[in-house]
């Protein structure tokens, strides 16, 4: 296919070829792919952002709490301390993307719609990022559709070269993957060049290498909800260093590679399977034996 591409070097070569944006090669990748006009792929495009900013909606307003874990609440109260930042160190876009993260995030354990972009566990960190961001720059849809056709491009090449699953490489693979694809796709939205959005990408990965998957009870609510408020600062940050001029000393093929060789390497008590970390200690097992699962160790 004309415009495939499987890394991040071919990415760049195709920007350079076709003197275009990340966004507009990704674009043009999926239409070629799923053999649909650039207005269909660009329709369905739309259609995951109306979702995200749906469910940011419902989770800023919501204060329902999930049965096992008690999770929920907390992206109405950090949405609620915008009306006066004074007690706050971060300013009004890293608290508004926090409280984005949360709000998704929140919803998906609560059974409410999503965009699992890239999965369920890291859902909230793009659309958190993206857009808070928006509203700062009063950007129009058109700059938001770009900021996400660019962050599912550097999401396809972790996919093609690693993995998307913490199942197999750990939440590396998840709030990892998803603060790299929001920081390039920031970069994009802010005229970042393509070098820019995978040297930003580069940096929020390289920052989040070998964190490990220990949801409490095996259910997608502590710890990995607050990752995403946390993720969502990071991958400003990485944006921020890019566009003050720091590049990524390791090119993102690179750092995807290591990525990849952590995950071949990682137990298995720390991919998803609850068997480690976070997910045996006393709290842990609490909601292990709330859920009626078996406890295997204590720390």
């Amino acid at each position: 296919m004309e415009f495939e591409f499987k890394t991040a070097e071919d990415l760049l070569k195709l920007t350079k070829k076709y003197d275009h944006s990340i966004s507009t090669i990704a674009k043009w990748y999926e239409a070629e792919r799923s053999n649909k006009s650039e207005g269909a792929t660009r329709t369905q495009m739309k259609m995951v952002r109306d979702v995200m900013y749906e469910a940011v909606k419902k989770g800023i307003k919501s204060n329902q709490h999930t049965e096992w874990t008690g999770s929920g609440g907390d992206a109405h109260k950090l949405f609620n301390s915008l009306k006066d930042l004074k007690n706050m160190m971060g300013n009004k876009v890293t608290v508004r993307a926090m409280a984005y993260a949360l709000a998704v995030n929140e919803q998906n354990a609560l059974m409410g719609k999503i965009v699992a972009f890239p999965t369920a566990g890291g859902a909230g960190v793009i659309p958190g990022v993206l857009f808070s961001c928006a509203e700062h720059f009063h950007a129009g849809k058109r700059r938001l559709i770009k900021g996400l056709f660019t962050a599912a491009a550097v999401g396809l090449i972790i996919a093609e070269r690693a993995s998307l699953s913490a199942a197999k490489a750990g939440c590396q693979a998840e709030i990892g993957a998803a603060v790299a694809m929001a920081a390039a796709g920031l970069t994009e939205m802010r005229s970042g060049t393509p070098q820019q959005c995978l040297d930003s990408a580069a940096i929020g990965l390289k920052s989040y290498l070998g964190l490990v998957c220990d949801p409490l009870g095996g259910l997608v609510e502590v710890p990995c909800i607050k990752r995403n408020a946390i993720g969502a600062m990071a991958a400003i940050g990485a944006s921020d260093m890019v566009m003050a001029g720091i590049k990524s000393k390791v090119p993102f093929d690179e750092v995807v590679s290591a990525m990849n060789n952590i995950a071949k390497h990682m137990s298995s008590k720390f991919r998803e399977t609850a068997l480690g970390s976070l997910a045996i200690t006393k709290t842990g097992n609490e909601i292990k034996r709330k859920l009626g699962l078996k406890v295997t160790e204590e720390i």
